[in-house]
């Protein structure tokens, strides 16, 4: 009998240890809304933040525009990685993020980019001189790499003259569709979609002077105050993503 009553001890100790260990680990899960431009390193740094913590991540992928507009209108995303600091900062001044959560996770860099071989010169010449019937970019008023792209153009007085061809995306990822399908022959493009890890890129481009339009400075903000959320922005300072980073074209914040 008393063996009995220690065996039965003993298990109600034990199933207190399992379900206290299981809601220990249980996964917290966060929405992250993410420009389009970093679809790919963000992809394999959830991933790899997935397999070092009990996490869910969930990536909601767009331009930063439209994201902004989400967030100032209550979406429910626990953080967000935008393409530029605009908004950021407006959202940082509008009080809609965690007091001292922005900073600087990734720089942009911007390219004219064909599928084509030898479409593109090394010094964007085709665009003045070369015979292409559409040149497709992203929105400048809705992706930063949009803006940029309109400064390029706008810097070597090409605006007036291509606008009539210029086929819009309303982000950089759809931008980079309309070229790849050849919808468009040509088009300005983030040199991180050409740089896929392990691939060599395919067709030409142009490695666009930094002179000729603004830094890209892609930030990112806390929204909602939970661990997972934190563990997760913090995930993003450590040497392994700062790795991924580079790995897709990007260059890493000082």
């Amino acid at each position: 009998m008393r063996q009995s009553i220690i065996i039965k001890k003993l298990f109600y100790v034990l199933l207190i240890v399992v379900i206290s260990s299981t809601r220990s680990v249980k996964a917290d899960e966060i929405l992250i809304a993410v420009a389009s431009n970093f679809k790919t390193a963000m992809a394999e740094i959830a991933k790899e933040f997935e397999e070092n913590t009990n996490h869910k991540v969930t990536l909601i992928f767009g331009s930063t525009g439209k994201h902004y507009a989400q967030i100032k209108n209550g979406a429910p995303f626990d953080a967000f990685f935008s393409a530029d600091s605009k908004r950021p900062e407006l959202l940082e001044s509008e009080g809609l993020i965690i007091p001292d959560s922005r900073f600087t996770y990734a720089l942009g860099k911007l390219v004219l980019w064909s599928p084509q071989d030898k479409l593109v010169d090394k010094k964007g010449q085709i665009l003045s001189e070369g015979e292409f019937q559409r040149l497709a970019m992203a929105h400048p008023k809705l992706a930063p790499y949009g803006k940029a792209a309109f400064e390029v153009l706008d810097n070597k007085d090409l605006w007036d003259d291509l606008k009539v061809k210029v086929v819009r995306g309303e982000n950089i990822g759809q931008t980079f569709q309309f070229v790849k399908s050849g919808n468009a022959q040509l088009g300005f493009v983030a040199y991180s979609q050409l740089k896929q890890k392990n691939h060599p890129i395919t067709g030409a481009y142009w490695d666009i002077p930094q002179s000729l339009y603004s830094p890209i400075t892609q930030q990112a903000v806390l929204l909602k105050d939970n661990e997972a959320a934190r563990d997760f922005m913090a995930s993003m300072t450590t040497e392994s993503s700062r790795a991924i980073i580079r790995d897709f074209g990007y260059g890493n914040a000082p």
